[in-house]
């Protein structure tokens, strides 16, 4: 495969493919491994290389990874181009929050406590509704001692910024269609109060994911010790080798230690 100047060559650590992408493109978001078959982004290839560096002390591709069915970890609403291989390598289960295997990390009543080696969190916690530090909380319990969470949501790293609650006040609510794709949060707070709001934030289409809040980097980092976490890691290096780069100063993959 050719480079001109101002190309990355890389290999995917998803596919294991040898990948050339103009650095200029090398996003968090885009879809730059040009394989057909995997077309995976910036944070998909450092959720795996992270994954990778915290079970087996360094930076595998996905097919390099030993197969270890002992090592037992969950996904929440994975992209499935990495966690179908990684459940053929190490017991591993995607879950969902509306659909079987199901997982609300609010609620992990159904759950055994201690049992997990590791859980991936990516673009999850923006969406989990207050207060935000019971999902961490709960993480924490499913996981073993030494387990860890991979952890990434969107963030900025502002100094002085405080994460902005969207709904601070988020009791007994619904989600409503007020005309064609607009939508509208109507919230009976604890106290009773009637609350309403638009101009809502969806990840995935109208009605679809609903934006809870936007974390600073700072405020998520405390939320995360504050659940218990005692080895807190944001890894903002670029990691070439695998195209892991993006060019803006956020939201970076976090790994954290119970």
């Amino acid at each position: 495969m050719s480079a001109t100047p101002g190309d990355l060559c890389y290999q995917c650590n998803i596919c294991g493919q040898i990948s050339t992408t103009p650095l200029s493109t090398l996003e968090r978001e885009f879809r730059s491994c040009p394989t057909p078959e995997c077309g995976s982004t910036a944070r998909f290839r450092s959720i795996v290389y992270l994954l990778s560096v915290e079970l087996f002390g360094e930076g595998l591709a996905l097919p390099e990874f030993p197969e270890r069915k002992d090592i037992r970890g969950v996904g929440m609403s994975d992209w499935s181009g990495y966690a179908v291989p990684l459940a053929e390598k190490l017991s591993f289960t995607n879950t969902y929050y509306h659909m079987d295997p199901h997982l609300d990390i609010t609620d992990i009543s159904d759950w055994e406590e201690g049992s997990l080696d590791f859980i991936i969190s990516t673009e999850v916690f923006e969406h989990v509704a207050p207060p935000v530090t019971r999902g961490f909380e709960n993480c924490l319990k499913l996981l073993k001692p030494g387990g860890v969470l991979i952890l990434t949501t969107p963030c900025l790293a502002v100094p002085g910024m405080a994460t902005h609650e969207h709904f601070p006040d988020l009791h007994d609510y619904e989600i409503v269609e007020v005309e064609d794709g607009k939508f509208r949060v109507i919230n009976r707070t604890v106290t009773g109060e009637v609350q309403e709001f638009d101009d809502l934030i969806f990840h995935e289409g109208p009605g679809v994911a609903l934006e809870m809040r936007l974390f600073s980097e700072d405020d998520l980092l405390r939320d995360v010790r504050a659940a218990g976490f005692q080895e807190v890691t944001v890894r903002r290096a670029p990691v070439w080798k695998y195209g892991i780069y993006w060019d803006s100063p956020h939201s970076w993959p976090i790994s954290a230690r119970r």
